[in-house]
């Protein structure tokens, strides 16, 4: 519903909502009465209600409707980080951006998850100022959750539930809190990550000891639970928005995510809209659907999408065979190993009388023969059900281990788990390995040794093989994911409610929990975004971000492209985006790409939706241009990156697109341009030189790019080349200005 569409005689949103509602509820007499569970008033103008398919038609006609989409769920997508990413120095002294953003403590980091343990020591307070007086939020009463938790770290937390009970039926009191509590332990994670307090002597069960810290220690954090078993609501998502820019929050930060929709169908496309127009920087997590192409998510060009990397730090757990071969694998196993110096029968699972092979293949519950699996080590596939519930599986069946095999679909991507038995993960190619060893011999056996935490491992970063890929499947002109984070193996703190494994069969209770994902990910840069946001305070969110991208570094430790830890090959920008965050040097990034709403708003004119699908995005109404021009097209917003694609079944394949760049450096300053562009493909830009006189000046340029036809692409495919633009600058500072540019061509059916 419409705010400049409601009648003078209702005197609130309210009272008009609830007359037009009670009007649809009259259509269908026979069903229900409609019931509201949510008034929006800044995230978006209207409601969320439960109705019947002929109430909410009958809605649909009602004088200032614009538009209605159904609710949907979705679903959840470090003591040694800030020394990766260099906020902490190998002396242990902190770096310029942790001294000029005094570590973020005039910040608000508002955290969208499964609510906050308070009593973690990564939220204690002490010797912390004073809340920010411009703090609007409270601390909600609820079970488990007394608002005297708050204090002047944890300075807000609020529960969002009635789309989630509208949608699953009441929640179950028994197994969660209806309160800001966390009882899953991922919002506790996510939260610490982010502006978790230094916490000394820090680690989960001997794993990665060190001190704890997240990326902004002491900006303040404002809890809120939208997320429970069955799901995360589109429609308590939105209230969550609503309240979080009403409370006053700097930086949202949503490690959540389902599919991807038109902008105008996206609750977190919209609810982040609205905290754009105030001034608020989102994050939201990319998703863990890859390596497949077109799987990213959260891809609106006013969020910031993040993807995971590895860290230089593992966990080795190594598979030695009987014929003397060792595999490498990885665990945070911590209780007692296995037999030292003797071997142990390697066995694939056996299903039992009731199940077929293929469950019993996957280590599901009550598939596996006991008798096979008693005393030997049991050789698990990755897939359908969670990981540490597969070793659970395989105790229970009195197996004395497990060897966990990703399948080809993750490559050789390693997830550390903390399960109940000795047990081990090992990639694609080391899981075929081992079944040929296996076929290849009467009498197969293993052992497993468990080396604890290393550091200095392997080529990282890499791009986690989990981490969802572009191209953006909804507007390939903006290229995602942004940026990338570390997202594998981070430790955080964690619930006090849950063991390590979040299996309620696991009793162990740990302060600190080590977990991957793009969630994990996500956290790192909205940390990074609020001590951008304390060191530049008149920053726009699009500012930031861009100073995050342009900074990022597109190269791994060995000097090359950042690898792809799925096939073990380079990655590229449909990865990676811009590249790892290297968040000192985006405290002085020279140029940065600044975005205001009326650009959003010509970039929804290009997409050429409908006057009410723009208004749902942006809860105003504004006109278009008659005739379409450069400027609308999506490929011309003013974005950090270069995304264009070429049909194949036009003559011409050349285009130009503007960009206009603002200088936040030295006052006088001179960038000269760069430009590294693929085979086969020519890209000039003009000019090449930009000079600047003062601080906050503007200047704009256009890249022209010219690709050649292409033969090789078949009907209904496309390929991709990739290139890169650097803006140096060569008087008055050293920054460096850098953007990748992808040239898709596709060729129709």
């Amino acid at each position: 519903m419409d705010k400049g569409a409601m009648p003078a005689i209702f005197r609130t949103h309210e009272s008009w909502y609830e007359s037009t509602l009670a009007a649809a509820s009259g259509i269908h007499a026979a069903a229900p009465a409609a019931e509201f569970i949510h008034i929006y008033n800044t995230a978006m103008h209207g409601f969320a209600a439960k109705m019947s398919a002929r109430q909410a038609a009958a809605l649909e006609s009602a004088p200032g409707f614009i538009h209605m989409f159904p609710d949907s769920a979705k679903k959840l997508h470090t003591t040694y980080s800030p020394q990766f990413l260099h906020l902490e120095q190998s002396n242990h002294a902190p770096s310029l951006l942790w001294k000029d953003s005094t570590y973020g403590s005039e910040a608000i980091v508002g955290i969208f998850d499964t609510g906050v343990w308070p009593q973690s020591q990564s939220f204690d307070d002490r010797k912390m100022s004073p809340v920010p007086s411009r703090w609007k939020g409270t601390c909600q009463a609820g079970p488990g959750f007394d608002p005297k938790l708050c204090n002047r770290k944890l300075i807000g937390a609020r529960f969002f539930y009635r789309g989630y009970e509208a949608m699953s039926g009441p929640i179950n009191d028994t197994t969660e809190f209806k309160s800001p509590r966390d009882s899953d332990g991922h919002g506790t994670h996510t939260a610490s990550t982010a502006a978790g307090r230094d916490v000394y002597r820090a680690d989960l069960l001997g794993f990665a000891a060190g001190t704890a810290r997240g990326m902004a220690p002491k900006a303040r954090i404002a809890a809120y639970k939208v997320c429970w078993q069955s799901g995360c609501f589109d429609s308590d998502i939105l209230a969550a928005f609503d309240r979080a820019v009403s409370d006053g929050v700097d930086v949202i930060s949503l490690s959540v995510g389902g599919g991807v929709m038109p902008y105008y169908l996206d609750s977190i496309a919209i609810g982040s809209f609205a905290a754009m127009e105030r001034g608020i920087f989102v994050a939201c997590s990319g998703g863990n659907e890859g390596p497949t192409d077109m799987s990213v998510t959260n891809i609106a060009p006013w969020i910031t999408t993040v993807g995971a990397s590895t860290m230089d730090r593992s966990f080795p757990a190594n598979v030695k065979l009987g014929n003397g071969m060792v595999i490498q694998g990885v665990s945070l196993y911590s209780g007692k190993g296995l037999p030292h110096h003797q071997q142990l029968k390697l066995v694939f699972p056996k299903p039992n009388t009731k199940n077929d092979s293929y469950s019993a293949s996957l280590c599901m519950k009550n598939t596996l023969d006991p008798k096979a699996a008693k005393g030997k080590i049991v050789f698990c596939e990755r897939g359908s059900n969670p990981r540490v519930e597969k070793g659970y599986n395989v105790l229970q069946a009195g197996g004395a281990g497990m060897i966990l095999a990703n399948a080809v679909a993750d490559g050789e991507g390693l997830v550390a788990d903390s399960h109940l038995l000795p047990a081990t993960a090992v990639g694609a190619r080391s899981g075929s390995v081992i079944r040929k060893y296996m076929h290849s011999t009467r009498n197969p056996t293993a052992t497993i040794e468990f080396l604890g935490t290393v550091y200095g491992s392997g080529n990282a970063p890499v791009i986690a093989s989990f981490s969802s890929r572009g191209p953006n499947p909804e507007t390939p002109e903006i290229l995602k994911p942004d940026l990338v984070a570390p997202g594998v193996n981070i430790l955080a703190s964690w619930t006090g409610d849950a063991g390590p494994t979040g299996l309620s069969a696991d009793t162990r209770r740990v302060k600190f929990n080590i977990l991957s994902g793009t969630s994990m990910a996500c956290p790192h840069v909205s940390g990074l975004a609020a001590l951008l946001k304390s060191a530049h305070p008149t920053w726009s969110p699009a500012a930031i971000r861009s100073a995050l991208m342009t900074t990022s570094t597109m190269e791994g430790k060995s000097g090359h492209v950042i690898g792809d830890e799925a096939t073990s090959n380079s990655s590229t920008p449909f990865d990676f985006g811009s590249g790892l965050v290297d968040p000192v040097s985006a405290l002085d990034p020279g140029l940065v790409y600044d975005l205001s709403v009326r650009d959003y708003e010509r970039f929804l004119c290009g997409l050429n939706y409908s006057s009410r699908a723009r208004s749902t995005v942006t809860r105003s109404h504004f006109s278009c241009s008659k005739d379409s021009t450069t400027r609308d097209r999506p490929s011309s917003l003013n974005y950090p990156s270069f995304s264009v694609v070429f049909d194949l079944s036009q003559k011409a394949y050349t285009t130009t697109v503007s960009r206009t760049v603002t200088n936040v450096g030295p006052a006088k300053s001179l960038y000269t341009a760069r430009v590294v562009a693929p085979r086969g493909v020519e890209i000039t830009v003009k000019p090449s030189k930009l000079e600047f006189q003062k601080r906050n000046q503007k200047m704009e340029f256009q890249m022209s790019i010219t690709a050649k036809s292409s033969r090789s692409v078949a009907a209904g495919e496309s390929e991709t080349q990739f290139g890169v633009l650097i803006w140096s600058n060569t008087r008055g500072g050293r920054q460096m200005v850098q953007s990748p540019i992808a040239i898709s061509r596709q060729q129709p059916f």
